[in-house]
């Protein structure tokens, strides 16, 4: 790394920034191969057939021409120096994937036996063992660690690294079980060259806050002229991300600044990133996917999905689900996808378990509320203040006080939703009067024709309807018929 300015400090980069980047890895791992194949993980299916698309960094020459992908992208966060006598020292890791073409070759015959020289030739599905392997773009996780940069007094640093991530060719011979070499996968991968660029600056002229700056360039020739995409990531870093750890300082949220630290907080403007706090306040996770601080990937989770838009619990039944064909061609398409088949054909009945009906408190302490007298409850819930009590509060409502057990009959407002829409002149029995935290009164209520009424009420799971959406009907026993 070339410091222009600052210093840089003579440690090993790697083992520091390794456990120091520890706490960030399960989650930076799942933002790594974030879409890299989704379900139902087999090349054929239509939603593999345009894949990679996180943080992705084009040459530059086609990113201009192009125009619809970009060729940096650039993290600005926020650093508090605080107090300390010693100078804050700054650790950066980027990391990308880098794809290579995985192509299949059958092994040749000739005559009617097979020599030990036999060549081989391309073949568009390669079968061994009834897995059917097929053609397919892999990824190669590729790590650059900066060395840790010096952030000296006034908080003005900066220096650049260039990287070079190598092309290649190799052979991987195909074996059958019983030993017989059936063909093999050849793999080629693109040289790509890149460059990372780093500056730290005072956040505004007296501002106890430093700014931090990393950007993150594809610096390769050519990928003007390429006219698939596949063959433009190709020459592309792929989901880009990058860490950043600090020791003597502490990073600051930029979702939920302190009030000292807003304003320079607002001033910090990512582009094609975004950097949350991850672990202790001492490092960072820009990632091009959006996450709130403090990521975590859940405990009850047993491996990666690759498609994490979706439920670990749906996704796992729905792969139990395929066909043996099925699953022969997802474990054909990748080695990922096959982990992915074996691990959930093995989920034992506890482990399915673990993934359904987990819960977990998510509100921050400054969120409850204590009542004296009374055990502390947080703000959203109705014990949280005794002056309101939905199971006897009530409402006034064209001249009638409506409570729990008042019938009514249900006229959702041009505001609700389709399914409420459908609800327009049925009858129903107000089960509570609920004030939410901005002042506004909402009817809980079920339907007097659902036949599930009674065990919805026991579980306390209700329609929700403003005063004015709801007709009082005085006796429950009225048999009006609405035309």
């Amino acid at each position: 790394m070339s410091a222009t300015t600052g210093a840089t400090c003579p440690q090993n980069s790697a083992q520091v920034a390794g456990d120091r980047f520890e706490a960030a890895r399960t989650v930076a791992d799942a933002v790594l191969y974030e879409g890299y194949v989704l379900y139902p993980y087999r090349a054929s299916s239509r939603k593999n057939q345009v894949r990679f698309q996180w943080g992705v960094l084009t040459p530059r020459s086609h990113s201009q021409a192009d125009g619809s992908e970009r060729w940096w992208a650039r993290t600005e966060c926020l650093l508090d120096p605080g107090d300390r006598r010693d100078h804050p020292v700054l650790r950066i890791r980027v990391r990308c994937l880098q794809t290579q073409r995985r192509t299949v070759e059958a092994r040749l015959t000739r005559g009617s036996f097979t020599s030990p020289g036999s060549a081989f030739g391309p073949v568009d599905a390669l079968e061994v063992d009834g897995t059917s392997h097929v053609e397919w773009d892999e990824a190669v996780d590729r790590t650059i660690d900066l060395p840790p940069l010096i952030i000296p007094p006034g908080g003005t640093a900066a220096g650049e690294l260039p990287f070079h991530l190598e092309g290649g060719s190799e052979a991987e011979p195909v074996h059958a079980a019983d030993g017989t070499l059936a063909g093999r996968f050849i793999r080629e991968r693109h040289a790509i060259d890149g460059m990372i660029r780093v500056a730290t600056a005072p956040a505004a002229y007296g501002s106890p806050y430093v700014k931090v700056e990393v950007t993150v360039e594809n610096a390769t020739a050519g990928g003007k002229d390429a006219s698939r995409r596949a063959d433009v990531v190709a020459q592309s870093l792929v989901a880009v991300h990058t860490m950043l750890a600090v020791d003597g300082a502490t990073f600051v949220s930029l979702l939920d600044p302190p009030g000292a630290a807003a304003e320079a907080a607002v001033a910090c403007r990512s582009v094609g990133t975004y950097p949350v706090l991850i672990g202790a306040d001492d490092v960072v996770l820009s990632s091009p996917i959006i996450l709130y601080d403090h990521p975590e990937v859940a405990d009850q989770s047993p491996g990666d999905l690759y498609d994490s838009l979706e439920i670990d619990e749906i996704l796992a039944l729905r792969v139990i689900t395929l066909t043996d064909s099925e699953k022969a061609e997802a474990r054909g398409t990748d080695a990922r996808a096959a982990a992915i088949i074996d691990r959930c054909d093995a989920l034992s009945p506890e482990a399915m378990g673990r993934l359904h009906g987990q819960m977990r408190p998510v509100e921050p302490e400054w969120l409850t509320v204590t009542t004296p007298g009374r055990d502390a409850a947080p703000w959203w819930d109705p014990a949280s203040d005794q002056s309101f009590d939905p199971w006897s509060d009530s409402v006034r409502v064209g001249g009638i006080d409506l409570a729990q057990g008042s019938a009514v009959r249900l006229h959702p407002s041009g505001q609700a939703d389709a399914q409420d829409m459908f609800l327009d002149g049925r009858r129903g029995t107000v089960a509570g009067v609920f004030a939410d935290v901005d002042g506004g009164i909402h009817l809980a209520v079920t339907l007097d024709d659902d036949p599930a009424a009674r065990e919805l009420n026991w579980q306390g799971r209700y329609l929700y309807f403003r005063p004015e959406e709801v007709e009082p009907l005085p006796d429950r026993r009225e048999s009006e018929i609405r035309p």
